[in-house]
C-alpha cells in the first residue's frame, strides 16, 4: 500500500501560479507513473496531468497544456505540479495517483490506470 499526501492548495486570482506536492509513502514511488486529476463541484474526476516512473515523458490534458507543468523528485518521494496562469475555470479539488503498472512509460490519462489516490486539495481561482 502507498499513502499520498496533497499540498499546497489554496485561493488564488486568475493569473496567479501555484504548485501541489503530493508526498508518497509505502510503496515503491520510484517505478511508478504518477498522476494529477480534478474534480469540481458536480462534475466527474478529470485527468490534468501524468509523469512517467523516470521523469521523462510528461502527458497534459488540453485544457492545462502550456499552463501546467508536472515533475518529480524520485529522491523525495514527490511529485509536483506547477500551476501558472491560472483560470477560475481551473477551481477543483486537485487528486494525485500512482499507477498501477510499474515501469513503464506508457501515457496514462484513464482513471483505472490509477489504484492509490490522495485525500486531496483544494484549489480556488477567483475572477
Amino acid at each position: 500500500q502507498v499513502q499520498l499526501v496533497e499540498s499546497g492548495g489554496g485561493l488564488v486570482q486568475a493569473g496567479d501560479s501555484l504548485r501541489l506536492s503530493c508526498a508518497a509513502y509505502g510503496r515503491t514511488f520510484s517505478s511508478r507513473t504518477m498522476g494529477w486529476f480534478r474534480q469540481a463541484p458536480g462534475k466527474e474526476r478529470e485527468f490534468v496531468a501524468s509523469v512517467s516512473y523516470n521523469g521523462r515523458r510528461a502527458y497534459y490534458a488540453d485544457s492545462v497544456k502550456g499552463r501546467f507543468t508536472i515533475s518529480r523528485d524520485n529522491t523525495k518521494n514527490t511529485v509536483y505540479l506547477q500551476m501558472s496562469s491560472l483560470k477560475p475555470e481551473d477551481t477543483a479539488v486537485y487528486y494525485c495517483a500512482t499507477s498501477r503498472f510499474t515501469d513503464s512509460t506508457r501515457i496514462m490519462p484513464a482513471r483505472d490506470d490509477y489504484d492509490s489516490w490522495g485525500q486531496g486539495t483544494q484549489v480556488t481561482v477567483s475572477s
